[in-house]
């Protein structure tokens, strides 16, 4: 027979599986679970802490304990290879190419890349994937000039941003990121519901030749988050 403290933590970890509580949720306090399975609160705090301890749930100072967000992040002031990032957190990385070829660029593309209209720029859309399950789509423009061999490299074994930074060293970077509902060719290609809201970062990198890329990259909402650390050094009063 399970220990009552182990009852418990049963019970919280079935709701987090089954999506009864999600991360962000605030989990019962341990005089709520000691009253709902009439045990002491040393028994309801155990649970608790051993739950915090484990990376299932989060402790807040003066506010409770919540289901801890296990979403990737990523930092939102560097740029990394996403082949990067998934190896870091110890996962595993694959990736499938939908399409790679030479392009004639219109308009908008001509703009993104500051070339001519109708010149030749490279087109790669591949889909990146942790653990199996998608995390991006990258819809990537390259301007040959820069990266003249890009369509020759095979993506299975590089990512693309590793490989145009050994040819192209990056040195500057613009992005947005904003929310947005995805195509019904994402929902295909991410494995999400039509209903899943996508975060949509829009790039351009640089090297000192000049613009090398521009990418687009979706990420499923539920599975990806971005986030940063910043320190700030306090301003002298003379400054202030």
């Amino acid at each position: 027979m399970q220990a009552r403290f182990q009852q418990i933590k049963s019970v919280l970890l079935d709701q987090v599986s089954a999506g009864l509580m999600q991360a962000g949720d605030k989990v019962p306090s341990e005089n709520q679970l000691a009253e709902q399975f009439q045990v002491s609160r040393m028994t309801a705090r155990r649970a608790l802490t051993e739950l915090v301890d484990e990376g299932i749930l989060a402790r807040v100072q003066g506010l409770g304990t919540f289901v801890a967000d296990h979403r990737p992040m990523s930092s939102m002031l560097e740029i990394r290879s996403i082949q990067d990032e998934i190896l870091q957190r110890g996962h595993h990385y694959s990736n499938r190419l939908i399409s790679k070829h030479s392009i004639k660029a219109n308009d908008q593309q001509s703009v993104w890349l500051a070339v001519e209209t109708h010149s030749e720029v490279f087109h790669t859309v591949i889909v990146h994937l942790e653990n199996d399950l998608p995390v991006q789509v990258e819809d990537r423009l390259v301007n040959p000039a820069w990266a003249p061999d890009y369509l020759q490299q095979d993506f299975s074994l590089t990512s693309a941003n590793k490989y145009l930074n050994s040819v192209a060293p990056l040195t500057q970077a613009d992005h947005i990121v904003e929310a947005i509902t995805p195509s019904a060719r994402l929902v295909s290609l991410l494995n999400i519901a039509p209903s899943q809201a996508c975060l949509k970062i829009s790039r351009r990198t640089y090297s000192a030749k000049g613009i090398v890329s521009y990418a687009l990259l979706y990420h499923p909402g539920n599975r990806y988050r971005l986030g940063s650390h910043l320190e700030f050094t306090p301003l002298s009063e003379e400054h202030r």
